[in-house]
């Protein structure tokens, strides 16, 4: 199996023109390229002899509100002829798009519109890019940092309209913000303190006493 210094050589030989970073960590081999790159790299990852991606394996978004650069497209690829992966990388801006990869595999149908659905991350000249994950009308992308926890829509059945609705959500309890690390179990020993734990010492009354009937 070759290595990954060698695979580095390689990709850096092929393509050194659309790569903009490459690293090894972890014993994997991740490269970083522009949108305008994607499909280049990807067809030089899957046709060039050297290198036999010939697979696929899974197309997922990445959050980092605090960047300039907020998103992230990963692409993970498999060579089964040389038993190697590679990851690669194209940081976007909110609202920038990136070209489909469906004409080089056609399983990225599926995981483009994932990232659409629940990151908003737009894929240009794919041949279908709807929601995929939640319902219609749905409003947001839930696996940005910055949706709520609770959504800003609820879905429920109106028994006196016979219909299901949306409507906006309605929490009739707040959320609790527990002082401990664990409501169910304790933690280390007796000497390990943590907070809350001073709750022990309010003194117990015990179990109370019948009185004797007479």
């Amino acid at each position: 199996m070759p290595s990954l210094e060698t695979l580095k050589s390689t990709v850096l030989q092929v393509m050194s023109a659309q790569v903009s970073f490459v690293s090894i960590q972890d014993d994997e081999l991740t490269i970083g390229t522009d949108a305008a790159h994607i499909v280049r790299v990807l067809t030089l990852l899957r046709d060039d002899p050297q290198l036999n991606f010939r697979q696929l394996i899974d197309i997922c978004g990445v959050d980092y509100p605090e960047r300039r650069k907020r998103f992230e497209v990963v692409y993970h690829l498999l060579s089964l002829k040389k038993n190697q992966r590679i990851r690669v990388k194209v940081r976007l801006q909110e609202g920038q798009h990136v070209p489909s990869s469906c004409s080089i595999f056609p399983c990225a149908n599926w995981w483009e519109r994932e990232a659409w659905d629940l990151f908003g991350i737009p894929f240009s000249n794919h041949p279908d890019l709807r929601r995929l994950l939640t319902d219609y009308g749905f409003e947001g992308h839930p696996l940005r940092k910055d949706f709520p926890l609770t959504g800003y829509v609820e879905v429920r059945y109106d028994d006196e309209k016979k219909k299901v609705v949306n409507e906006p959500v309605n929490l009739p309890q707040a959320f609790r913000d527990f002082d401990f690390l664990s409501p169910w179990e304790g933690y280390g020993s007796y000497e390990t303190r943590l907070p809350g734990d001073e709750k022990e010492n309010i003194m117990d009354p015990g179990p109370v006493e019948k009185e004797d009937e007479e």
